[in-house]
């Protein structure tokens, strides 16, 4: 009982910082596997593409790395712990995020979109854990909902500022974010 109050207020806390990276995570995830859709055509099309079975290619080349970085992060969150898996997935995703933006071809472009799936799948995977891990039973439906609320306004986000920006501007506001 004792510990249980001494610790009680730093918890909240820390539910509060993790509810918020994961929803943030989470928008920004969103807005990622939304972009390359939006945007694959124009940006595809500028490099000399094919937007349609180059775009399929590189689509599924960024699942497999979303399958991959599934399984990775599983591990090494079970031995290395959940923040350091979300920040290390973060971290990972806006460089290649950022680097896809400077893309010159296929290949850079498929490789790029292939580390930032395994990004993408830490910071989900991580992010939700984290979450239904620290939050109490009553208040983790709340949590979750705020998260994935907040991953909608992502698809949101990526379609307006696709109407702003050119596509190597909506790879860097990705990794910016």
């Amino acid at each position: 009982m004792f510990i249980k109050t001494r610790h009680h207020h730093s918890h909240h806390h820390i539910v509060s910082i993790a509810v918020i990276v994961g929803a943030l995570g989470y928008f920004v995830d969103v807005y990622d596997l939304l972009l390359f859709s939006i945007i694959r055509k124009p940006s595809l099309t500028e490099l000399g593409l094919n937007p349609i079975t180059d775009g399929e290619n590189i689509l599924s080349i960024q699942m497999i790395g979303l399958l991959f970085g599934g399984v990775l992060w599983g591990v090494l969150g079970d031995k290395r712990g959940r923040l350091s898996v979300l920040f290390g997935s973060i971290l990972i995703y806006s460089v290649a995020n950022i680097c896809n933006g400077f893309a010159q071809n296929y290949t850079q472009y498929a490789a790029l979109r292939f580390i930032a799936g395994i990004g993408l799948a830490g910071e989900l995977g991580a992010s939700v854990t984290l979450v239904s891990e620290l939050v109490s039973k009553e208040h983790r439906g709340i949590c979750t909902s705020v998260i994935a609320s907040v991953g909608l306004c992502g698809a949101i986000a990526a379609y307006f500022i696709k109407q702003e920006f050119s596509w190597r501007i909506c790879y860097f506001i990705g990794g910016g974010m």
